[in-house]
C-alpha cells in the first residue's frame, strides 16, 4: 500500500494580522479541534520528560467523553523519558506521525517510524528516546485498562500499519478499508487503535451512532464529516472527539486518500452505578 506523510503540528504562533475566525468548536455531542489551534501557547508539558512537549486533544471529562485521553507528543533530538508513565492502571497505544522514535519495552529496543503503532499494557516496563537529529511527533493514547476475571491482559507489541493488509469493508468495492491492530475478536482488548481509509469519493452511508466512544484524528486528505446535527469540514491535522451516541457520517471529498487515527473502547460491560 503506498503511503503518504502525515500530518504533524509544528507549533508556531500566527500573526496579529490573521482572522480569529476557525472551524474549533466545542458541543454537548462532539468536539473539533482544527490544526490551527495546536500552537506554542496551547502546548503542554509532563514530568520526567526531556526536551519535550505536547499538546492535549482529548481528556476524561464528566458528562462528556470519559474513557481515554490523547496527546501529541514532540520529542527533540536527545529528549525522551525513563518515566514515562505514572499511573499504574493505564494502558497505551503509540502512533507515530513523523521522525524516528526508539522505544524499549522491558529491555528490548524497537525503532519505530511514520505508521509505527505500539501497545502497552498496564504496569509495562517502557522508555522512549528520540536519537535522531530531528523531531519526533507521536500520538500517545491512554486509557485505564478494565481487566475482567478470567481473561489475561494483552502482551505488549510493537508494529507498522504498512505491514497489515487493511480490511475492507463489505459492498464497497474496496473503497472503505480499516487497518486493525489487534484482533476484534481478542476479548483481552478494552480498546481499538485503528487506521481508517477512504478512497476519494467514498462515503459512510449511514448515521453511525453507537455506544463507544471516538477519537478520530485526520492523517491525510479532506472530508466533509457529519458530526450529530451538523455537516464540518476536516482536513489534515484535525482531531474530533465524539461522546458516546454522537451520529456520524461523512462523504471523502478528494482528489487523494481520506485517512484518520481512530481510537474506540470496545468489548466490556457498561459501568452500572
Amino acid at each position: 500500500m503506498s503511503q503518504s506523510s502525515y500530518y504533524a503540528p509544528t507549533g508556531g504562533h500566527p500573526p496579529q494580522t490573521q482572522l480569529l475566525t476557525d472551524r474549533a468548536m466545542f458541543t454537548e455531542a462532539y468536539a473539533v479541534i482544527p490544526k490551527g489551534t495546536l500552537r506554542d501557547i496551547t502546548a503542554s508539558y509532563l514530568p520526567f520528560w526531556d526536551k519535550t512537549r505536547l499538546w492535549v486533544i482529548a481528556r476524561p471529562l464528566s458528562g462528556f467523553a470519559e474513557t481515554f485521553s490523547q496527546y501529541i507528543m514532540e520529542v527533540q533530538p536527545g529528549g525522551g523519558s525513563d518515566r514515562p508513565e505514572s499511573d499504574p492502571e493505564a494502558e497505551a497505544g503509540l502512533f507515530v506521525v513523523s521522525g524516528h522514535l526508539s522505544l524499549t519495552i522491558a529491555g528490548e529496543t524497537f525503532q519505530m517510524e511514520e505508521g509505527g503503532y505500539a501497545y502497552l499494557p498496564p504496569m509495562a516496563d517502557w522508555q522512549v528516546k528520540n536519537e535522531s537529529d530531528a523531531p519526533v511527533s507521536f500520538h500517545w493514547i491512554r486509557k485505564a485498562y478494565e481487566p475482567v476475571d478470567g481473561l489475561e491482559m494483552p502482551d505488549a507489541f510493537v508494529t507498522n500499519e504498512k505491514d497489515i493488509a487493511p480490511t475492507v469493508m463489505a459492498e464497497t468495492d474496496g473503497k472503505w478499508a480499516t487497518t486493525r491492530f489487534v484482533d476484534p475478536a481478542d476479548m483481552r482488548h478494552d480498546m481499538h487503535v485503528t487506521v481508517v481509509t477512504f478512497e476519494p469519493g467514498a462515503v459512510i452511508p449511514f448515521l453511525e451512532t453507537h455506544v463507544m466512544e471516538h477519537g478520530l484524528y485526520v492523517l491525510e486528505g479532506k472530508a466533509v464529516y457529519r458530526l450529530n446535527q451538523d455537516w464540518v469540514e476536516v482536513e489534515a491535522g484535525d482531531y474530533m472527539w465524539l461522546r458516546a451516541f454522537c451520529p456520524q457520517a461523512c462523504y471523502a471529498g478528494g482528489p487523494g486518500k481520506f485517512r484518520y487515527l481512530l481510537y474506540k473502547d470496545v468489548n466490556r460491560h457498561m459501568k452500572l452505578p
